[in-house]
Formats: C-alpha cells, sequence, structure tokens
C-alpha cells in the first residue's frame, strides 16, 4: 500500500514563503499526475497544483505566479514551492494523484499570519 507522507508546513507571516514536501513509499509517479491540495479551515479540500509527466504544470488562480510545483521521480518526491504567502493560503497541504487515487496522508498545516 503507497503511503503519502507530507511535511515542510508552519507558521510563517504574509509574504513569507515556505516548500512542501510529499514522500511516497513506492515509485508511483512516473505515469501519474500528481497534485497538491488544500483545505482550508471549514472548506472542501481543493486542488491548487498539478505537475504530469514532461513536467507540465497548471495552478489554480489563486496561487498562480506565486506557487511552483515540481517532482522528483528519482526520489519519489513531489514538491511545493510557497512564495508571498498571504492569510487566506492558510490551511493543510496534502498530495495525491489527480484526480485521486490514494489514501490520503495526514497533511501539512501551514498557518500565514498577516
Amino acid at each position: 500500500q503507497v503511503q503519502l507522507v507530507e511535511s515542510g508546513g508552519g507558521l510563517v507571516q504574509a509574504g513569507g514563503s515556505l516548500r512542501l514536501s510529499c514522500s511516497a513509499s513506492g515509485s508511483i509517479f512516473t505515469f501519474q499526475t500528481m497534485g497538491w491540495y488544500r483545505q482550508a479551515p471549514g472548506k472542501q479540500r481543493d486542488l491548487v497544483a498539478g505537475i504530469r509527466s514532461g513536467g507540465i504544470t497548471n495552478y489554480a488562480d489563486s496561487v498562480k505566479g506565486r506557487f511552483t510545483i515540481s517532482m522528483d521521480n528519482a526520489k519519489s518526491t513531489v514538491y511545493l514551492q510557497m512564495n508571498s504567502l498571504r492569510p487566506d493560503d492558510t490551511g493543510v497541504y496534502y498530495c495525491n494523484a489527480v484526480p485521486t487515487w490514494y489514501t490520503w496522508g495526514q497533511g501539512t498545516q501551514v498557518t500565514v499570519s498577516s
């Protein structure tokens, strides 16, 4: 069973940066689209960034130009570089396939203070 483990979250002031990592227990990324999802307090879990074979990426409008998703297939790891963070970026961040396929990990909390 594949296990996804997210890390790298924390408390940061508005305008700051964080880099999230998601590692998988097996080599599962090669032919899949992987994504980062965000669940803000009291809201549903939404896809904010995706990456597929060839490094093709897509972003939600709310994070475009500020977030960058990348993938290291050799390490079975997906990253999310988040710059110019805003309070509305606060939430728990998860990775999974797009569309979702694997059991959700525990996520990593990102809190952006104003």
